[in-house]
């Protein structure tokens, strides 16, 4: 690991200021992402500015109805709040089946969503990689690519998003609120939050520089009787997702009236089901209409040399996921 300096910030805006006034300077949540990344000279910040300690660990009640997530707060402690639990079981779902119990004590909100691919073309620092050197080729492209996307992928980089956690937001409909140095605040949809490779791969979401996470706001509490996260691994335990999928449904009168959808382990970005979605309202929940939604979300899929087989295990994960969810209690 290469040196560098470490700021502890008191204050948000200590933080802010800390990393306007440096270059190559990054914001250290949890590090179980980003220390793992400089340890194998991936990344290499110059400064280190931490913001895991500032007063920004609450979930409190929003304007809208719903519960704002403070980025700063564990994924352990926000998995298990008893207002996300009631409210957003689909969200501590996903979150509870990531990485493990010691991580998810570490990782917070904010870092979540900040995560770096786990392609092996970007931790191996001998490999062509254009997220991590722009220009030097995408080794997974032409190489062993199994892993690796079917939507939104592009000849630069066919890299996936790693994140449980992102695909249940990308499902329940959050936003993001950061702030830059300058003061200023603003809102992101959280699926125009992280961004597709096209010919810049190295730039993984849509923060302008120096910004800072402050919050993740959930919308009204939605899919709390009907919701399932379905996670397909290599193994039963600490396994990236090769296909996740998030499913929340809302039945009224044996009659879907809104649904949630999104895929994990197939873009560069958590992937939302918005044809599936939107040809599950007004329909009874069935397999038939399950397997239909299934084919629209998968039907612009672009497999890879090694990963075709993600078209057909990811629609029989879409179906079962909505099973799931709708015989929660059905």
């Amino acid at each position: 690991m290469r040196p560098f300096n470490y700021i502890a910030a008191k204050t948000r805006q200590e933080a802010l200021t800390a990393i306007q006034e440096r270059e190559e300077a990054k914001y250290l949540g949890g590090g179980t992402n980003l220390v793992d990344l400089m340890k194998e000279d991936v990344e290499r910040p110059e400064h280190l500015i931490e913001v895991a300690d500032l007063d920004n660990d609450r979930i409190t009640a929003n304007a809208a109805g719903g519960y704002t997530l403070a980025a700063a707060k564990s994924n352990s402690a926000t998995a298990n709040a008893p207002e996300i639990r009631k409210n957003y079981p689909l969200l501590s779902m996903a979150m509870l089946s990531a990485a493990t119990a010691q991580i998810r004590n570490m990782a917070t909100n904010g870092g979540n969503l900040l995560q770096r691919t786990r392609c092996p073309y970007f931790f191996e620092t001998s490999m062509p990689c254009n997220k991590r050197e722009p220009g030097s080729g995408c080794g997974a492209l032409e190489g062993a690519n199994a892993k690796h996307a079917i939507f939104g992928w592009s000849k630069s980089c066919v890299a996936t998003h790693p994140s449980d956690m992102c695909v249940a937001l990308a499902a329940l409909e959050a936003t993001v609120s950061v702030q830059a140095p300058d003061g200023s605040e603003r809102t992101i949809d959280f699926t125009d939050f992280h961004r597709l490779p096209g010919s810049s791969p190295e730039k993984d979401n849509t923060l302008e520089p120096g910004e800072l996470i402050t919050a993740i706001d959930l919308p009204k509490p939605q899919f709390t009787e009907h919701y399932h996260y379905l996670k397909i691994r290599e193994r039963s335990s600490y396994a990236f997702a090769l296909i996740s999928v998030a499913a929340g449904l809302k039945i009224r009168g044996g009659i879907i009236t809104d649904a949630g959808l999104a895929m994990g382990g197939v873009a560069h970005k958590p992937w939302k089901l918005t044809s599936a979605e939107a040809y599950l309202i007004g329909k009874k929940p069935s397999t038939t209409h399950f397997e239909e939604a299934a084919r629209l979300a998968l039907e612009d899929a672009q497999t890879l040399a090694y990963n075709a087989y993600k078209v057909p295990m990811g629609s029989k994960a879409i179906v079962r996921a909505l099973e799931q969810a709708y015989a929660k209690k059905a």
